[in-house]
């Protein structure tokens, strides 16, 4: 008799929940490990350029947090975040325009984590979350894993339409439109102060929540600032603002902002315990430290100087690089130029090849919650100065010549 015992009889593991399988990865994440070659010239990821980062005044930062109140940055914290950091916020958003306090904040690693937190907070399975039309890939993402129906409210070269936001509003019951209002991801648009004031009125009038999501606001390159949506009439006590330190300090900091009403800002706060307990201690305290001791707004202005140029020196060369008939708008800021290339082409396919002259865009379609536009795609002018830009548009024209010629 053998003495080795008998299998155990398997049952399958349990399926991933619905709201896993349902939600995709990011495209844009995709293609930024496909194209992580250095010779890569990439338009795809919208990265803010690391040799203007001031790793030096961040680096001094961290040094004198450490040195002066190591017990302190090193332990665990409040999840509201650190007191210093949200006073020195709720200066910056008041001299903005938007009288904020620090006890109107809460300290989000990432605003990424702000937007998921508001969605654990706010929207139940089926809830209707209304959305620009393209929009954010990771906020569709967010949607989609909180079980929420998307909806896309159309868009023209200005932005929203405030005139089809209510319409839609109106027949769809929804918790809470997503926008962002100043150099938007994909399109580079900015709403203008009047259809600011009308998504204010349709949100109070119709009762729905607004994100207001503004990371870019900070990269005005021209032109006027404008108002936060959440200081027009109406839209006071029903608007959270979502800000972020990755593009005016650095990414990789992962520090954000959510202002928000109060009650719905403590439904987030418990959100934050049950996610991660507190954001980083050390990195607040210094993020802190650095806004006190450096002078962050003549650090962007070096920024802006630069992107702008990066933005000039890509419209130039996009008449070249693009089929002709393409299309394609000037963002006063940000980081991004929407184009439309002609009927017939599509983005999508035409990336494989575009790949392989050692340049890269991210193809418009994933953006839309709608009706995708094949021929959309986004570029990024911010990571590569104006030599590489240059350089990259004529890889893209070989490229696209290449798959046509190909197709």
């Amino acid at each position: 008799m053998s003495d080795q015992a008998p299998p155990l009889a398997s049952a399958p593991v349990p399926a991933l929940a619905a709201r896993a399988a349902r939600t995709g990865s990011s495209p844009v994440r995709d293609i930024l490990a496909l194209t992580a070659r250095p010779e890569v010239i990439s338009f795809a990821g919208g990265l803010p350029a690391p040799e203007l980062f001031d790793a030096e005044g961040i680096s001094a930062a961290f040094r004198e947090v450490l040195a002066q109140a190591p017990q302190r940055v090193l332990q665990y914290s409040t999840s509201e975040g650190d007191p210093e950091l949200r006073a020195a916020v709720a200066a910056r958003t008041t001299a903005r325009g938007l009288a904020t306090d620090a006890d109107d904040l809460l300290i989000t690693t990432g605003s990424q984590q702000g937007l998921t937190l508001l969605a654990t907070a706010l929207l139940e399975p089926g809830d209707v979350v209304l959305v620009e039309d393209p929009c954010y890939l990771a906020a569709l993402q967010i949607f989609s894993l909180a079980g929420a129906r998307v909806v896309a409210v159309p868009t023209d070269d200005e932005g929203l339409d405030p005139a089809a936001l209510d319409e839609i509003a109106a027949r769809e019951n929804p918790k809470l439109l997503y926008v962002i209002p100043t150099f938007q991801n994909p399109t580079g648009r900015t709403l203008s102060a009047e259809r600011r004031a009308a998504v204010a009125e349709v949100a109070a009038r119709r009762g729905l929540w607004i994100a207001e999501d503004d990371p870019y606001g900070e990269l005005r390159f021209e032109g006027e600032p404008q108002r936060w949506v959440a200081s027009f009439p109406g839209a006071e006590d029903r608007t959270v603002l979502l800000g972020s330190f990755s593009k005016v300090m650095a990414p990789g900091l992962r520090l954000g902002t959510l202002r928000a009403p109060a009650g719905l800002r403590r439904a987030c706060v418990i959100a934050k315990q049950a996610a991660d307990l507190h954001t980083s201690t050390v990195d607040q305290a210094a993020a802190a430290r650095y806004l006190t001791a450096c002078d962050l707004d003549a650090h962007l202005a070096r920024v802006r100087g630069a992107y702008r140029e990066r933005r000039d020196a890509l419209l130039a060369g996009l008449s070249a690089a693009l089929p002709e008939g393409s299309r394609w708008n000037r963002p006063a800021g940000g980081m991004f130029v929407w184009a439309t290339l002609p009927a017939g082409y599509d983005a999508t396919a035409l990336l494989p090849e575009v790949v392989r002259h050692d340049v890269a865009y991210v193809p418009g379609a994933p953006f839309f919650a709608g009706r995708p536009d094949p021929a959309a795609i986004r570029l990024s002018f911010v990571t590569h100065g104006p030599a590489e830009i240059g350089e990259g548009l004529q890889r893209l024209r070989a490229g696209i010549a290449a798959a046509r010629r190909a197709g």
